[in-house]
């Protein structure tokens, strides 16, 4: 995300996700699982990818998720970004990969309904869709419990 847009997702992340549950700062997730050996791939990749310009993404609505509220995110041009890896990836991918994502930043998960409900209603008070920028995209290692950045490229058209 550009650093506007970091600054005021991952605040309300910080804000509303439960700390002992909250081990990333915000983010949007295109792949929740690719296998480790594709390591050096995915980072040459993105590499690539982001030697061109940022795709445009407006922050679309406020999703409420069951136990968690997000905000969606629409990108063609980001979608078509994460198509492209998943083309590279097919047959390594798991089911949930292999599906296309709802694009958005999750700011609050594993409340309770009662409680993402609220939040939602609140967020939805002031809301308006709006430009949000993308400034790059980032693979990240999952160490049972803590995260480690593995590779990332910033966008530079």
């Amino acid at each position: 995300m550009g650093a506007g847009d970091f600054a005021w997702a991952d605040g309300l992340r910080r804000a509303h996700f439960p700390p002992e549950r909250n081990r990333l700062p915000a983010h949007i997730t295109l792949f929740h699982h690719l296998p480790p050996s594709v390591l050096d791939e995915v980072t040459q990749r993105l590499s690539s990818i982001c030697a061109g310009p940022p795709p445009p993404a407006r922050l679309a609505e406020i999703m409420l998720l069951g136990r968690g509220v997000a905000y969606r995110i629409e990108s063609a041009a980001l979608m078509a970004m994460r198509d492209d890896l998943a083309h590279a990836f097919t047959g390594m991918l798991t089911p949930q990969d292999q599906a296309r994502p709802r694009l958005h930043v999750t700011v609050q998960n594993k409340v309770s309904p009662q409680e993402a409900k609220a939040l939602a209603a609140r967020l939805n008070a002031d809301f308006s869709p709006r430009p949000f920028a993308i400034a790059g995209l980032a693979a990240w290692h999952y160490r049972a419990g803590p995260w480690e950045l593995a590779g990332k490229g910033m966008f530079r058209g």
